[in-house]
């Protein structure tokens, strides 16, 4: 079965970023071709019909994945960053952390009006990060389809804060342990 494969081809690094964290290698995935070709024909084939006219890629991990499909979709990639690292006008979302919270950034020209958008990324963790770059892309006028995922940490219940948003996620993990890899 293709999402077996795929979750067994997701490496798990103990104590990384940080002591106690275990974080989900995406790269060994993305280093077999035949993985990383399933992975990309597995998030874009429930879209395939959905006149999807722009994708939205969130950095970094997400770039991987949202160009791919956007060249699949013949679809534009817009790309979500940290401010400050793209070059023209943009629009901001701030979301809650932990501790503190963040930003994310977007061409402010980069979604019209109506254009029919698919969020994509790599991991869905706590969610806030694709609840700003949901936030952004709403406010500009953009129609968001769908959101897709090659992982989800069932355990964080990111999914809390897209629950208006269909999702698609082709692997999940139910706890943070190396055993559930």
């Amino acid at each position: 079965m293709v999402m077996d494969r795929l979750r067994h081809s997701i490496r798990h690094v103990q104590d990384f970023p940080k002591e106690g964290i275990g974080f989900k290698d995406i790269t060994t995935l993305l280093k077999d071709p035949d993985c990383y070709k399933e992975a990309i024909d597995a998030l874009m084939e429930p879209y395939l019909h959905s006149n999807v006219n722009k994708v939205v890629g969130i950095e970094a991990r997400g770039f991987l994945l949202a160009s791919a499909i956007a060249y699949h979709l013949h679809a534009g990639l817009v790309p979500v960053r940290k401010p400050g690292k793209l070059p023209s006008e943009t629009i901001e979302a701030s979301y809650e952390l932990e501790y503190g919270t963040d930003t994310v950034a977007m061409h402010v020209d980069a979604i019209e009006k109506g254009d029919n958008v698919l969020m994509v990324d790599d991991l869905l963790a706590t969610g806030g990060t694709m609840a700003a770059s949901c936030r952004m892309v709403e406010e500009v006028g953009g129609n968001i389809i769908g959101i897709a995922f090659l992982v989800e940490l069932d355990f964080l219940n990111g999914r809390e804060k897209l629950k208006n948003y269909p999702l698609h996620i082709l692997v999940h993990y139910q706890s943070e342990l190396p055993e559930d890899v």
